[in-house]
């Protein structure tokens, strides 16, 4: 049974990259700039502004939260892909734009949540991302404030205490018009040897399957999220996160030294597909844990998940175009500090009219003749 449990990755000893003291030194000033911007966003301006917005319409108040949220997530996916390297390779299905979802995912490690944001990113949902997390976590200096304020859902592990807690949270995600994307870990923990034995061990007691690469999903979670949000749901996302090399920590992050490849595998249920009683709800987020599992299992012998490519690398033009459509076509390249920038301008909606677009874009990208720019910009 250890054999079974043993985490995807390929090399126990040693970094894809050496913490050497140039990383060290540029992922400390990467970390202070983050906490710094942190403090400033999630202390400072969201409270105020949420506040304020909300005593004249609830709408506008998490528009402007989840503007102010989004300019600073941006910041990881490009540490992420620009600054470390990571490589980040997606496959599935091609999710459009802009839904209204409920994401479930496994918990490889202590940072799968954090590349949620890759594909957030991709698709103008970077700052509309909520999670529902142990009460703990929103007990952090800086980032609890911020997750209260974000209208993160805080379960404490305790189904008769979480219950009403989560209902009424959810109760006010129901308008169509507040885009959405809650994200769900239905394990209820990261994967390690010792909690997948103990899972396998209660799935041969109890008669459910025996999974090797995920711990069995708690049931009750989502099918109350089902039930409460699947008239205003376009979908729900199915991800596996699996990774390269080591499954990274925090540090590995910041740093730079892990993982050298993400892998994310999404596909997506149409809402009105999913089952309607809670068992039904209950044994279709079973079967898809099993699937999962074998999923997992391809990824451990092959190293890639099937249908890959159906994202491209972080581009500044596709997070431009106003219907953030993916191109199949390859962007032409922008220098690393502008494509941050527009990234971030797009997310705030400064640049909104495609004259700004086309001006930016000339400016950042060099783009000579007016032919050159239109037809990056159609593509993007």
């Amino acid at each position: 049974m250890e054999e079974t449990c043993k985490p995807l990755k390929t090399d126990d000893r040693l970094k894809h990259h050496p913490l050497t003291p140039f990383r060290l030194i540029r992922g400390l000033i990467c970390l202070l700039v983050y906490l710094s911007t942190a403090f400033m966003f999630l202390v400072y301006f969201a409270p105020v502004v949420a506040v304020l917005t909300r005593l004249f319409s609830v709408h506008y108040s998490r528009k402007t939260t989840s503007f102010l949220f989004a300019l600073w997530l941006a910041l990881w996916p490009f540490l992420f892909e620009k600054i470390n390297g990571t490589k980040v390779v997606f496959s599935g299905d091609l999710v459009p734009p802009k839904e209204r979802v409920l994401i479930i995912a496994n918990h490889r490690t202590e940072v799968d949540w954090m590349y949620l944001w890759d594909l957030a990113l991709r698709k103008g949902c970077l700052g509309y991302i909520k999670y529902i997390l142990k009460s703990s976590l929103m007990k952090l200096p800086v980032f609890g404030w911020g997750f209260h304020v974000l209208e993160f859902i805080s379960v404490e592990r305790n189904w008769e205490v979480d219950e009403p807690v989560m209902h009424q949270m959810l109760s006010t995600f129901k308008d169509p018009q507040d885009p959405l994307w809650l994200a769900l870990f239905p394990e209820g923990t990261d994967f390690s040897e010792q909690k997948c034995q103990r899972s396998q061990k209660f799935a041969n007691e109890v008669g459910l399957p025996v999974l090797k690469n995920v711990l069995l999903p708690k049931t009750k979670g989502f099918c109350l999220c089902l039930e409460v949000l699947r008239g205003s749901l376009d979908a729900v996302y199915d991800v596996s996160i699996a990774y390269k090399h080591q499954l990274p920590t925090f540090l590995d992050n910041v740093f730079g030294t892990d993982p050298s490849e993400v892998h994310i595998h999404v596909r997506r249920i149409p809402a009105k597909e999913m089952p309607a009683s809670d068992s039904e709800a209950a044994t279709w987020l079973m079967d898809r844990f099993q699937l999962k599992d074998r999923l997992l299992s391809d990824f451990k012998a092959h190293g890639h998940f099937p249908d890959e490519g159906i994202e491209q690398e972080l581009s500044t033009l596709r997070c431009l175009n106003s219907k953030n459509r993916v191109s199949p076509q390859r962007q032409p390249p922008c220098s690393e500090v502008p494509r941050l920038w527009l990234l971030c301008c797009k997310e705030s909606a400064l640049i909104s009219s495609s004259g700004h677009q086309e001006s930016a874009l000339k400016f950042f990208c060099g783009l000579s003749n007016s032919t050159s720019w239109t037809r990056a910009l159609s593509a993007s």
